[in-house]
């Protein structure tokens, strides 16, 4: 089985399930201000996959300062989750739980 860490600030919880680790994300840790546009979203997939959804790799690169080995990362960590992850499951318990997230 494989165990997800929760990577933001150095929380380093481990979650058995992706998607207890995603509602972790979401439901226990600040909000973030995506630095392109000014969305302010939950932190961790939920903002790693709106940086790559909603701009191009040279505007989250201008924006974050990030370097090309920073980008292939959450380019790979949005990967892996979304090819694990029922991300169905994941909105149907945030919008259970709080109506929005």
């Amino acid at each position: 089985m494989t165990s997800w860490e929760c990577a933001i600030e150095g929380d380093g919880r481990t979650f058995d399930r992706v998607e207890d680790l995603i509602v972790h994300q979401a439901t226990d840790h600040p909000r973030v201000e995506c630095e392109v546009c000014g969305t302010v979203l939950p932190d961790g997939y939920f903002a790693i996959r709106h940086a790559f959804e909603e701009h191009s790799r040279a505007e989250y690169v201008r924006a974050y300062d990030a370097t090309a080995k920073e980008v292939r990362k959450r380019e790979s960590v949005k990967e892996t989750i979304e090819s694990e992850a029922d991300l169905r499951e994941v909105v149907d318990r945030l919008e259970g739980g709080s109506g929005t997230f």
